[in-house]
Order: C-alpha cells, then structure tokens, then sequence
C-alpha cells in the first residue's frame, strides 16, 4: 500500500519517506501507527542504500549501490563521449544569429544515433553530456516512437534561437502544422467547416535541442556542425559508410568486406551482401525462418537463416568441401556497452558430415556391423543353454541335380528363346484292326 504510487527502479527514495507517508495516512488506531512507525524504523536503515536496477533488454536484476552504472545496455543508447570545441565568452549578437539560422537551415546529415519521436526530444548539452541516455533514452524510444534510425538521413527543417539553447527540428519535427487552428470549425446551424484542411497525418520528425550553460556564445555554422556531431553528422559520405559507422569496429569491418555475423538485423546483411538471389520460407519444428540463398555454384554459396529480425544460422557451402554452419551469436556482445558477450566460450564452427562418416582411430571405437539380431539376442552356439537344441549347424545349400528326362526337347526349326513343350508320342495303329475305306472317306469314327 505505501509504495503503490511510487517508482519500483530505487527503494531507498520510498524508504526515506516511511514516517512522513505514516502520518500522512487516514486516521486509524494508535497500534497502527505506532507499528508501522517501528516498520519504518527497522527497516530504512538496512535498505537505505538499496538499489534495484532492471535492464530492460535481458530482464535481469541488480541490487545494490550504484547498480545502474553498472548495467549493460544496447550501446546505441550509452552516454556520448563530450566535445571539445572551444567557445566564445562573447554573446550571439544579432547579425549572426541570422546568418546562422540561415545557414543551418535546410542543412542534411545522417543520424548517428536513433532519434525518438516526440515534443520534448533529445538534449545535447555544449561540450556535455546527452539527456537523457541509458534506459531512460531507450524508454522514450520506446515509448513515442522512432522518428530516425542511426545511418539514416536527416534534414533540419527549422532552426529556433532561444535564450541559452538552439532547437532543431529534424524531418519536420515532432508537432503537426495548424496543431491549434485543427481543431476549430466556422459555420451556421449544423453545417460546419473546419478553419484548416489537414489529412490528420501525425508527425514523424524529431526535436533536437543544444544547450548551453548560460548564454549563446558567437558561433559560425562549422563550430555548431562540431557541437552536433556526436549525434548528427554532417560530412558527405554513402550510405553505407553513414551506417557503419554507428557500429563498433569490428562489426563494422565485417559488413564492409561483405561478411554475414550470427546476430545481425536484416539491415546489416543487406548492407554487407545486398537482396539475395533465393528466399524460402519453412518451419524448423514450431519456429518459423526465412533462409536467404547467396551464389551459386562453383561459387561459394551462404545459406543465412532469419528468425523474425536477426540471423540465427549461417551456413557456407564450398565446392569440393563439407558445409561449414555457424550458431553462435557474435553481434549482441558487440552491441552491448560492457562488451560482454552471451557467451564466452569460444566459437567453434560446426563441419557438417556429409557421405561416408570418417571415424578417428584413435580416439573413436569403430563402428559395429550390420545385424539382424536384437539387442542382447545370442546364437545357441554363444553359450545359450535355453535356446532349442534340435537346431544343428547350418550347412550349404545343394540344390537338386537336373536329370536327363527333364531336359526340354527342341524340333529343328524352332526359335530357341522359346520354351519348347514335349508332345506325347501318339501309340502306333494296330495292324490286326483294319478300317474301311468307305469309313475313311466319309470322315466317320472307326471305333463307332
């Protein structure tokens, strides 16, 4: 109940506030009051320097003083390394104030790190540090939306001078034109027709706001480009080197020579090697992937394999060699500020086996040959006194030998391919029975 309407991320602040918040609460009895006041006083000191840090990428836990300095986060989102470009003590005066919002106007570069959607956006203090950053830039990232991603380009569509700070609006800012005149209507009756026609779109862009500690000093427009760079750079490169460099080195490097890394997002692989020529879809029990296929025979040929958004396997096929498949992710330890990986021991690639299984002498027990037995199943002559022993030694098989009456028997003439069926020998007429000849003409049996 005390805590209800308070923050989870540090306890010491709610501890601090225990007696205050007792009496506070609606009157109750004294034993309450009094318990909770003992509570209070328990309590406040052995948890008084408590924290508990959550890291919202890995959902792990810390506790203790000064967690949150020590919690790994994506490293796109860490503190920036401050600037030092040297400063003026005299004060914007009003002609170049216009030159420089002339000059910083319509001005293009390439984000190098994301820039959330938002009124409020990021601030760059001169020379300092960047507000917010850690968890609570990742937060608002979350939270509002991502107006431009690192390596991505971006315009500054107004530039405003204020007293202390320099405000950009990046890709038309954060605030929808008209954002008051919208919402008002002009009519007679029930007809009416609202001041400013707008499509409702909501905005997409991004504030930017550079500080300064107590005034703006002279400034030309390369000094201010200086100011901005660690999160907006203005030289002209390719969009491939735009994006690179947003990455640490040695992932960078991979996607410069056209290498594919376990871990990397969609947009790093077709930095590294472009569209693919194939792409199929399967299931690999109830995980769901997409397989992209890169050359073709007698070319190398990568199989990369995606879950949702990050490479999961690798596979390289060379001619005349077994498939070489790598599993382990090598990106997110990178991507990490701490630079630790998810898992330390180190990578082995995995040689796929493929034909005749090759077998280690010396270390492997060779294979056992092929059986019809069961497991465990032993012949009478192992020693097995309950098998049946009527059962003898197999011998060779003879096979019956022909004999000559079996022979077939071939007439001259006829087609040797074709079996020949011996015709019975009809018995020879007896000399004793004569036949008649006028039964012999007319066709009549002889018996009759």
């Amino acid at each position: 109940m005390l805590f209800q309407n308070t923050r989870w991320q540090t306890l010491s602040t709610p501890l601090r506030e225990v007696p205050e918040l007792c009496t506070r609460t609606r009157p109750r009895g004294l034993g309450f009051r009094l318990a909770m006041l003992l509570a209070a006083a328990v309590l406040t000191p052995a948890l008084l320097a408590q924290v508990i840090t959550m890291d919202t990428r890995t959902g792990t836990t810390t506790t203790g003083p000064g967690a949150s300095q020590g919690a790994a986060v994506d490293r796109r989102f860490q503190q920036i390394t401050p600037t030092h470009v040297p400063l003026s003590n005299t004060e914007l005066d009003p002609k170049t104030r216009i030159e420089l919002m002339r000059l910083m106007q319509a001005e293009q570069g390439f984000a190098m790190r994301p820039f959330p959607r938002g009124h409020k956006g990021l601030t760059l203090v001169a020379n300092g540090k960047l507000e917010p950053a850690g968890e609570s830039y990742l937060k608002m990232t979350t939270d509002m939306g991502l107006s431009a991603k690192p390596g991505d380009r971006v315009v500054l569509t107004d530039v405003k001078i204020e007293h202390g700070k320099i405000i950009f609006d990046l890709n038309g800012g954060p605030d929808a034109k008209h954002r008051f005149m919208r919402h008002v209507q002009v009519g007679t009756g029930q007809v009416m027709n609202p001041v400013v026609q707008d499509n409702e779109q909501e905005p997409t862009g991004a504030r930017l706001t550079l500080a300064f500690e107590k005034h703006i000093p002279e400034l030309t427009g390369a000094e201010v480009k200086q100011l901005l760079a660690p999160l907006i750079s203005f030289d002209v490169k390719t969009p491939v080197q735009a994006f690179t460099d947003t990455l640490p080195t040695k992932l960078k490097n991979a996607i410069l020579e056209h290498h594919v890394l376990v871990g990397m997002n969609i947009e790093m692989v077709l930095f590294a090697k472009g569209a693919p020529e194939t792409k199929t879809r399967e299931m690999d029990g109830q995980m769901p992937f997409e397989e992209w296929i890169y050359g073709k025979p007698p070319k190398d040929v990568e199989f990369v394999r995606f879950n949702g958004n990050r490479v999961i396997r690798l596979e390289v096929a060379k001619v005349g060699e077994r498939p070489v498949i790598f599993t382990k992710d090598e990106v997110e330890g990178l991507m990490r500020t701490d630079g630790t990986p998810l898992m330390p021991e180190k990578d082995e690639p995995r040689v796929a086996k493929v034909g005749d299984v090759e077998r280690d002498p010396d270390t492997q027990a060779p294979a056992a040959p092929p059986t019809l037995r069961k497991d465990g199943e032993k012949l009478p002559a192992e020693g097995d006194k309950t098998a049946d022993t009527r059962t003898g030694v197999m011998k060779p098989v003879r096979f019956p030998t022909p004999k000559p009456a079996d022979q077939p028997t071939t007439q001259p003439g006829a087609n040797p391919d074709e079996e020949q069926v011996p015709t019975p020998a009809s018995p020879a007429p007896d000399a004793s029975q004569s036949v008649p000849a006028s039964k012999m003409q007319s066709g009549l049996n002889p018996s009759a």
